[in-house]
């Protein structure tokens, strides 16, 4: 019998991918093993445009071991995360399977929420509803203290429970609210996972920011072994891409433009991620954030152009990293910046080879604090007049307290003070 059921199953599953509009994914990867399931506006096996559909699709197909979802062309409107379980492969058809995030809301608590607290009480309940994202937090619990969760239950018109413990003690004197913001694709604890040709529309207008430790358009947290590839995140009040305590992550071809603060975020304790041939330009802030210990990492073919800050960010404990060939263009402060970190902390022994870092509002490669061992080889530094006008200070400026900063075959010729400057003689 049970033969006879998983046969009618497959049969179904057969159908519905042949039928369902399949060949708007034409050119993405082929056929996943495990089961696959289709969801569209129209002429798939789940049909809709809201969040919920694709999260039902999800864990179907989780349900039976992994496999892939299938996201055809439409908007899906985001009032939660699609939350992604291991061993799953999502792909959309590119530019044309837009996940855009709701309008936002946000209320003052009234009560008090406390550390391990799965429950709110808020002073205007009408944005909200059951099956909603949400985040909680005050004045003093940002980074990975903000809470950020899903409504499960509404017990009276002003209190709601929610799934997972307050992270800190969100407290009304110190400004504590609650607003429905999320990641607007999301892993959490999983492995295997692959993304692939979504569009992440973050309607940066209509909503509260999110902090990237804990959200981003894309967002990754304790993940490991997987990929996102050929994606977009445009306009997300926060991070576009953000990946947190995840090791062996690749992200490929991806695009993250217009973004309130980072473009790219592998953060806290990420280990050997790959991001390769990556475009982000028009950020808040820095194209590409390497936070706390990032490391044995290669960073290759990305252009990082005219960002709100810097072009890369490189500080604590962000070691034994190579960046090669990366385009590093028109950023508004230096192009590569080594944070100003104690030595026990600096970005030590990464290699810089064969990128070409132009017309930034800075300098080229500034190093700062007590960084040590870096190798700069290989790269082109200073000013296009094809880039604009000639914006970048110094080529290389090595700080008073770096040491051991080998130097090799660098162009370095155009740049309006000079184009090494060495503040400490002994280098």
């Amino acid at each position: 019998m049970k033969s006879h059921v998983f046969t009618l199953v497959g049969l179904f599953l057969i159908f519905s991918l042949h039928n369902s509009g399949l060949c708007a994914l034409k050119g993405r990867s082929s056929m996943k093993k495990g089961v696959a399931i289709t969801v569209g506006v129209k002429d798939a096996a789940i049909v809709g445009s809201s969040h919920s559909v694709l999260q039902a699709a999800v864990d179907y197909v989780a349900g039976l071991g992994g496999g892939t979802v299938y996201i055809g062309p439409g908007v899906y409107e985001m009032k939660d995360s699609l939350h992604l379980r291991s061993n799953v492969t999502i792909i959309g058809a590119g530019e044309d399977t837009i996940l855009r995030k709701a309008d936002g809301h946000m209320s003052r608590l009234v009560t008090d929420g406390d550390y391990g607290e799965e429950q709110i009480t808020v002073e205007n309940p009408s944005g909200f509803e059951v099956g909603m994202g949400i985040t909680v937090r005050d004045d003093r619990s940002g980074g990975f203290h903000t809470t950020v969760g899903t409504i499960l239950a509404q017990i009276d018109e002003n209190t709601f429970v929610i799934n997972t413990p307050l992270q800190a003690d969100c407290m009304v004197h110190n400004n504590a609210i609650a607003k429905n913001t999320f990641p607007i694709v999301s892993a959490y604890y999983a492995e295997n996972i692959r993304i692939e040709g979504l569009t992440i529309d973050g309607n940066r207008e209509g909503n509260e920011h999110l902090n990237g430790c804990r959200g981003g358009g894309i967002f990754f947290y304790r993940v490991t072994n997987s990929h996102i590839v050929d994606c977009t995140v445009h306009d997300y009040n926060g991070d576009g891409i953000s990946f947190q305590q995840s090791s062996d992550i690749t992200v490929e071809n991806c695009v993250s433009h217009n973004n309130a603060t980072l473009g790219f975020h592998p953060g806290s304790g990420s280990q050997r991620p790959t991001m390769r041939n990556n475009l982000a330009y028009e950020n808040g802030d820095d194209g590409l954030f390497l936070c706390w210990r990032v490391r044995h990492g290669i960073f290759e073919g990305n252009e990082l152009r005219d960002n709100g800050r810097y072009g890369i960010s490189i500080g604590h404990k962000d070691s034994d990293n190579l960046l090669r060939n990366n385009i590093v263009i028109g950023n508004a402060n230096h192009g590569i910046y080594f944070r100003n970190e104690p030595e026990y902390t600096g970005g030590h022994r990464n290699r810089l080879e064969g990128n070409q870092i132009f017309n930034n509002g800075g300098s080229g490669i500034y190093i700062d604090g007590e960084t040590n061992d870096l190798v700069i080889v290989g790269n082109q530094i200073g000013n296009r007049p094809e880039n604009g006008e000639p914006t970048q200070r110094f080529g290389i400026v090595i700080g008073e307290k770096a040491k051991r900063v080998k130097l090799e075959e660098n162009q370095i010729e155009g740049n309006l003070d000079g184009e090494i400057q060495k503040r400490n003689d002994s280098h």
